[in-house]
């Protein structure tokens, strides 16, 4: 991984910290992933080398460095999703010092609607926003998961009451095959087995 990027991730990792010491709500912190799920996400994006990454709730681009790291190495791209506009603008403003703008494409505003006209496979969803939406955004992109791509879902343990009915969809869905590993705040891991 690039200097730039270990550079921006580790001042994203002080500042996520900073904001949970103070109790901050989770509205007025960054919400970054945790550096373990991080470097979980990128090394499963790195032994599958995918190359089309969408990510939903991107806030100020920590995960999404992960990913596109990841992307970058296998010739790919992320579509990283956000609604808020002081958060994307941060997120850019990451992305261009870390040196993997030309690999991300910000698409702004809801994803639940945003995402709807959008037709290229995907290789892999990652999930980590409103927690009452995770079934609706794995329903938008479903149909074009290729066979064998992923589905990550964060905070599986930390959110698990909210994600249970997230988490009994994924678990239970008769062409996947899903894992809950206890790593950083949970991730949900699914992979699609067929077409």
């Amino acid at each position: 991984m690039e200097p730039e990027v270990i550079d921006v991730m580790a001042r994203l990792e002080i500042q996520d910290q900073k904001e949970r010491a103070q109790d901050l709500p989770g509205s007025d912190r960054i919400q970054a992933l945790h550096p373990d799920s991080g470097r979980l996400i990128y090394v499963l994006a790195l032994a599958k080398g995918v190359k089309s990454i969408v990510e939903v709730g991107t806030s100020h681009g920590y995960s999404t460095l992960w990913l596109a790291s990841a992307a970058k190495v296998n010739r790919g791209k992320v579509l990283a999703c956000d609604m808020n506009p002081e958060r994307i603008a941060a997120a850019r403003e990451n992305f261009a010092e870390a040196g993997l703008d030309d690999v991300i494409e910000i698409l702004e505003g809801d994803a639940r609607e945003t995402l709807r006209g959008r037709t290229e496979p995907v290789d892999l969803l990652f999930i980590d926003t409103d927690k009452s939406y995770y079934e609706t955004f794995f329903d938008i992109v479903y149909q074009r998961l290729v066979k064998g791509g992923m589905v990550i879902a964060d905070n599986a343990v930390s959110h698990q009451d909210d994600l249970e009915d997230y988490i009994s969809y994924v678990e239970n869905h008769p062409n996947l095959e899903s894992v809950g590993v206890p790593i950083g705040r949970g991730l949900e891991i699914s992979v699609k087995l067929g077409a």
